[in-house]
């Protein structure tokens, strides 16, 4: 019987890496590709057929910073499927990155300079904005489009005869301090991604302590510092371009430039071949690149307490239950 992928942001980046790397290891695979564009997610999926012709590929449409698209594509999932054994949340967005030009030239010439670009500390501030559903637009793509996609999907994941695995494209950029619990969805502050993908990290440790039981398992990675359409977006691609050398220069001191998402998918794939109930639910797994080129995973302890995982995971169901209520009223009126 074949394990049914689901791999949200599919037709780009890290998760179309994923889709071709994926069959090269397990050829007893359905993958369906979760997309926001449909054009670019049929040409992955006829690329991959192309290239994989044994293997069962579909698409979805979803765009997890709309709530109707969201609960549209959980309808079909389930009326597609009876189980999903893997389910990759890898979509999201970090708009208008802006650089901070001073930080990154002090950064240069201090004893910081590969933790700065390792980890972009300091370094990135966003314009976030509110979209339709009344939401913050990082948060709400990054983070609470994905919780009710799995909301929605529970009785796909949830099953007693073997486990389900949930695995969070994260980042080193997670920063404890960027985030405030009282101000979730960041809408005082000017860190976003950083603040989004630190409540995932807090939201899958909730989501283990609440479901572990039954059959679901969660884990977050993190695919390192890669050329991605995020990337390019704080600087254009001619200043990457020029910048290359002392990024290969420092991947001797640092494994954390895994520079393309081929490698950036080390951890997301090495997860796929591990025993869900064998993972620490408080590790972060991260893909690591050497100076040569070899890939391989480390894992590292997150920074963050239980308590608040729980805290945060209740404040989500509370805000889930005000934006059912708020969409039914819609609809009525």
């Amino acid at each position: 019987m074949r394990k049914v992928v689901l791999i949200t942001g599919a037709s780009s980046g890290v998760g179309l890496a994923l889709c071709k790397r994926l069959p090269e290891r397990e050829d007893a695979l359905h993958l369906c590709l979760a997309c926001r564009n449909m054009r670019k997610a049929e040409a992955a999926r006829a690329a991959l057929l192309a290239s994989h012709p044994t293997a069962e590929v579909s698409t979805v449409r979803v765009d997890v910073s709309n709530l109707q698209s969201v609960l549209w594509a959980s309808t079909e999932l389930k009326r597609r499927f009876q189980r999903l054994d893997y389910v990759y949340l890898n979509a999201g967005i970090m708009p208008n990155p802006q650089l901070n030009v001073k930080a990154l030239f002090s950064g240069l010439f201090s004893r910081k300079v590969i933790h700065m670009f390792s980890t972009a500390e300091g370094l990135l501030t966003q314009e976030d904005q509110v979209t339709a559903d009344g939401l913050q637009e990082v948060f709400e793509t990054n983070v609470f489009g994905h919780f009710i996609l799995i909301q929605e999907l529970e009785p796909l994941l949830c099953h007693s005869d073997s486990p389900s695995l949930l695995i969070w494209t994260s980042s080193r950029n997670a920063r404890k301090s960027n985030f405030n619990l009282e101000d979730f969805q960041h809408s005082k502050g000017q860190e976003p991604y950083s603040s989004s993908k630190y409540a995932i990290d807090l939201l899958s440790v909730a989501l283990n302590r609440n479901f572990n039981q039954r059959g679901l398992y969660s884990s977050v990675v993190c695919p390192g510092t890669m050329l991605t359409n995020l990337t390019y977006g704080i600087m254009p691609p001619f200043i990457w371009t020029l910048m290359m050398p002392m990024i290969w220069l420092l991947r001797f001191f640092a494994n954390a430039f895994t520079v393309t998402p081929y490698n950036g998918t080390e951890a997301l794939v090495w997860l796929f071949h591990q025993k869900p109930e064998s993972l620490n639910p408080l590790t972060k797994y991260l893909s690591a690149t050497t100076g040569f080129g070899s890939n391989y995973v480390m894992a590292q302890k997150m920074d963050l307490d239980e308590d608040t995982a729980e805290k945060f995971y209740q404040n989500l169901l509370e805000l889930e239950k005000h934006v059912r209520a708020t969409m039914r009223k819609q609809s009525q009126s």
